[in-house]
């Protein structure tokens, strides 16, 4: 979780989700921008998709890692997307969100 500023364990890969919370984290970091990332497929390996959720201590996948602090799931990344925290996190790890390109687009027409 520290080899990378965004890690992401998730069912399948960023190309080829392999369920719809993954498929919407993998969405959540597209809309911000975000492609250099790692993403791990705990469907290839038992150990890891037990492992993480062991580390972690939380039940489910997708999980998502910031600067190699946990941050939660789909739905915390959803909620940290729609009220604007996404934006921030992404700030301390020094990724300018696409979102705020977007807005300034918005703004100018």
């Amino acid at each position: 979780v520290r080899e990378h500023p965004v890690v992401v364990f998730m069912k399948g890969s960023p190309a080829q989700p392999l369920c719809g919370f993954s498929n919407a984290v993998v969405q959540i970091l597209r809309l911000h921008g975000v492609e250099d990332y790692r993403a791990h497929d705990v469907l290839q390996d038992p150990d890891l998709r037990q492992g993480i959720k062991d580390y972690s201590n939380w039940p489910t996948i997708p999980q998502v890692y910031l600067n190699g602090e946990f941050v939660g799931g789909c739905d915390i990344l959803l909620q940290m997307h729609q009220n604007g925290d996404l934006v921030e996190e992404l700030k301390k790890l020094g990724i300018r969100s696409a979102l705020l390109d977007a807005e300034k687009d918005q703004e100018k027409k």
